[in-house]
């Protein structure tokens, strides 16, 4: 395969993935669902559409200031402006490029603030590692609230409590295996995994030897809660979904977040699997697709248009 068409189809998949999902929901509807889910659509409260966009907004002011304390040890401090503008056009080349926004990071402090593109990739892969272990801290935190839950579904499917018991043992027997069995191999893909398991150890005990440590843990923690509270706030616009509770809108979110890395911003994926998480809690697939749906066009709309501004404004801020 020519690397061209590797290029092409490296760009074309992920859009006709989130294209087909699309079609999939749409199709899997029948006409009154879809009469009922564009109603709640229109009828959500703007006010909390709104609020959540401004949750993200403050997010990613704080990622801006975060990236600088990376920076900072380098020898390099970008304007503050800069790295504002800069973030927000990253996230918003992912949802035309799936995972283009780091290279786009990188060349653009390259270009307005001279850091070398090397040098630049490597904070940038820095924080996407402390983001890897927020996320899994965040699936541990729903895991150990959400235990009730857990154990109800598995009860629904005919496994109680010695067999739950039962599956978490044979769970942590077999990583226990799979550790040691990655630990001696050689192969490829023991490999990969070995080095990204050691970027993560890395990334946690660079953050331990910087000199504004305890200012990049408060900002990655405040960035982590604007996150789950874009979500939390969007409940208020579907009335099935007010009265749930922090732990339902913590596994929406993982569910939310593995979506968004796997199709262009969540594209067709994110409202399926959103839905999908918010129906354990019994709530209805309209108010779930309706919900879901509410919340990827606040993230989207907030990407777009402040990464279109943000793409303007970057060389004319920086026409010297």
């Amino acid at each position: 395969m020519s690397p061209s068409l590797k290029k092409i189809l490296k760009v074309a998949v992920p859009i006709l993935i989130g294209a087909g999902l699309v079609f999939y929901s749409y199709t899997s509807t029948s006409a009154e669902d879809r009469t009922k889910i564009l109603a709640s659509i229109q009828n959500a409260d703007l006010t909390w559409v709104f609020l959540s966009i401004f949750i993200g907004i403050l997010s990613h002011i704080s990622r801006a200031v975060r990236w600088n304390y990376l920076l900072y040890p380098l020898g390099y401090k970008p304007r503050l402006i800069n790295n504002v503008l800069i973030i927000l056009t990253s996230y918003f080349a992912n949802t035309l490029v799936l995972r283009s926004g780091e290279f786009l990071r990188a060349t653009a402090l390259t270009t307005y603030e001279n850091v070398p593109f090397e040098k630049g990739f490597g904070t940038i892969v820095t924080e996407r590692i402390i983001d890897v272990i927020m996320l899994m801290l965040i699936i541990l935190t729903a895991l150990l609230f959400q235990t009730d839950v857990i154990l109800g579904i598995l009860e629904e499917k005919g496994i109680g409590l010695v067999g739950s018991l039962v599956l978490l043992l044979a769970g942590i027997l077999g990583l226990l295996i799979a550790i040691r069995i990655i630990r001696k191999s050689t192969s490829t893909f023991a490999i990969k995994v070995k080095t990204f398991l050691n970027g993560l150890l890395e990334g946690v005990l660079s953050i331990f030897k910087m000199k504004n440590k305890w200012a990049f843990i408060l900002h990655t923690l405040f960035i982590w809660a604007c996150y789950i509270a874009m979500f939390w706030v969007i409940k208020f616009t579907v009335p099935e979904t007010t009265d749930l509770p922090l732990g339902a809108f913590l596994v929406a979110f993982v569910a939310g977040a593995f979506a968004m890395a796997a199709t262009n911003g969540g594209l067709g994926l994110f409202p399926i699997v959103v839905t999908a998480a918010l129906s354990v809690y019994g709530v209805s697939k309209t108010s779930g697709d309706a919900y879901g749906w509410i919340m990827w066009t606040a993230q989207t709309l907030m990407v777009v248009v402040f990464g279109t501004i943000s793409f303007i404004i970057l060389p004319l801020i920086n026409r010297k």
